[in-house]
């Protein structure tokens, strides 16, 4: 489980940005979560409620995710299509020549606080 690890430096990151902005509780955080990124958001939801309690900045806070679609390019045909329908296989012209254009990426996209 490589959630508990995420959690862990998000938590790190938000203390960080916390001391340097003087914020004082953190209400919700919202991370963008690509579709084949490996993340489990139901585990990375209960990470976050185990681990966040333990910060005075984090406690209470709301874990928010927001999914990435995965989207897939083909060199071939030049076209992008839906990763996780097609996998590899361009649906468009059968081609092989692919490669990931989005959706295993992982941003914290905002933070919410006083």
């Amino acid at each position: 489980m490589h959630e508990l690890g995420i959690v862990f430096h998000i938590i790190d990151s938000l203390e960080k940005i916390g001391r340097e902005n003087k914020l004082t509780q953190v209400a919700s955080v919202t991370l963008e979560v690509g579709e084949v990124s490996g993340v489990l958001d139901d585990y990375l939801k209960d990470c976050w409620k185990w681990a966040s309690d333990k910060s005075d900045l984090l406690r209470g806070a709301e874990l928010r995710t927001l999914p990435i679609k995965a989207v897939t390019f083909c060199e071939d045909c030049n076209k992008t299509y839906s990763t996780l329908e097609h996998g590899k296989t361009c649906p468009f012209c059968s081609g092989g020549n692919t490669y990931l254009v989005t959706g295993n990426e992982f941003n914290m996209k905002e933070i919410e606080a006083c």
